[in-house]
């Protein structure tokens, strides 16, 4: 850990195409932290990245990792998506019990653009990375819970001189 850095736990909520990872990347090589992505891991891993089930086993065992982590002094990012309240909700909770801040990172875009930047990121066909078409972000667009306002207020601001 440098000195002067204080650890946080960095949530990145968003739609596929939204640019959670583009962000994370940036944010893990600025500040420095541990950044951790079920898509990357899951793709090396030879599962398959539709697999909810294994999905859901590798995102509870980052979240173990990430309190471990947390404990020792590092600043750990989150890429999993964050669709729903309730998991914001216990992540933060989380951190806070160990008296860490949290950040909410909420990245947002019209539909039409997320279809864009997946259609583009489709042509790239790139490794870690899941093909995702119109037909498959429409109803994911209706499953998932926008933080509001009022939950935003919840989160801890990032550092000053650092955005998100």
């Amino acid at each position: 850990m440098d000195a002067g850095h204080e650890p946080s736990l960095i949530l990145l909520c968003g739609l596929p195409g939204s640019g959670k990872t583009t962000l994370a990347r940036r944010l893990a090589s600025e500040i420095p932290a541990v950044r951790l992505c079920p898509d990357e891991w899951m793709v090396d891993l030879g599962f398959d990245l539709f697999d909810v089930r294994a999905r859901d086993r590798l995102e509870r065992r980052f979240s173990q990792h990430a309190q471990e982590l947390l404990k020792l002094g590092q600043t750990v990012i989150l890429e999993f998506g964050f669709w729903s309240r309730s998991e914001r909700d216990e992540k933060r909770l989380g951190a806070r019990a160990l008296g860490v801040p949290v950040e909410l990172h909420y990245l947002a875009a019209p539909i039409d653009e997320l279809c864009r930047r997946l259609d583009a990121r489709n042509e790239k066909d790139e490794r870690g990375t899941a093909r995702i078409t119109r037909e498959m972000l429409e109803p994911y667009a209706e499953l998932f819970e926008a933080p509001t306002s009022t939950e935003l207020d919840l989160f801890d601001e990032p550092p000053s001189g650092r955005t998100g």
